[in-house]
């Protein structure tokens, strides 16, 4: 279960890197004043969602996603008068990629929402209580044997923080990182380098 859900919050985050490259190339269909603005949005809500993905307080994230609310009404509030005045195919590219952007990020929200359930691990806590109490109980020679029946409730208590671990998306050790983002923010910067023109060449 906590598996399924660390694979799905990693498709999510890719899904969105290139749901965002997509509408920033896409933007270039617009006139070029629209064009400019929206890319440079995008640039700072890559720069948002490369901080959700971060390890942050709980004030940090309140904060980023209202920046990000803004920034996602901001991108919308930017196309629509252009997607009003020119009802052509090439608008239409350019709409459904901003609404992609902006399902991209609710669909990584409710993963990092959906986490194991309270009474799953109530049940998981029931079993592995019992089962240790059922080798405590059929243990002999205890004494001599200390370490070896010690091993179970280690194992257990490893198994339990792996699945802690691994179903907490932004903390502990195993971690959903924003690599696609970030790769993407790269990239987008080294283009709009090389895109400037050279100042001081003869």
């Amino acid at each position: 279960m906590a598996i399924d859900r660390h694979d799905q919050r990693e498709i999510f985050e890719e899904g969105e890197a290139n749901a965002i490259g997509t509408e920033y190339l896409r933007a270039d269909l617009l006139p070029p004043k629209a064009s400019a603005a929206t890319k440079d949005l995008l640039i700072q809500y890559i720069d948002q969602r490369i901080l959700f993905y971060s390890k942050q307080s709980p004030e940090k994230i309140q904060e980023i996603r209202s920046k990000t609310d803004q920034l996602q009404m901001a991108l919308w509030n930017e196309i629509l008068p252009v997607v009003r005045a020119h009802d052509t195919p090439a608008i239409a590219l350019v709409t459904s990629g901003m609404n992609d952007v902006l399902n991209a990020q609710g669909y990584v929200q409710a993963a990092w929402w959906n986490r194991i359930p309270y009474t799953a691990w109530t049940l998981m806590a029931a079993i592995a209580l019992c089962a240790n109490l059922l080798v405590g109980f059929g243990a002999r020679n205890f004494q001599k044997n200390t370490a070896l029946f010690m091993i179970f409730p280690f194992v257990v208590s490893v198994s339990f923080f792996l699945i802690a671990d691994i179903d907490s998306p932004r903390s502990g050790v195993i971690r959903i990182e924003a690599r696609n983002l970030v790769a993407l923010k790269n990239n987008l910067t080294q283009q709009m380098e090389k895109a400037q023109p050279s100042v001081g060449i003869k």
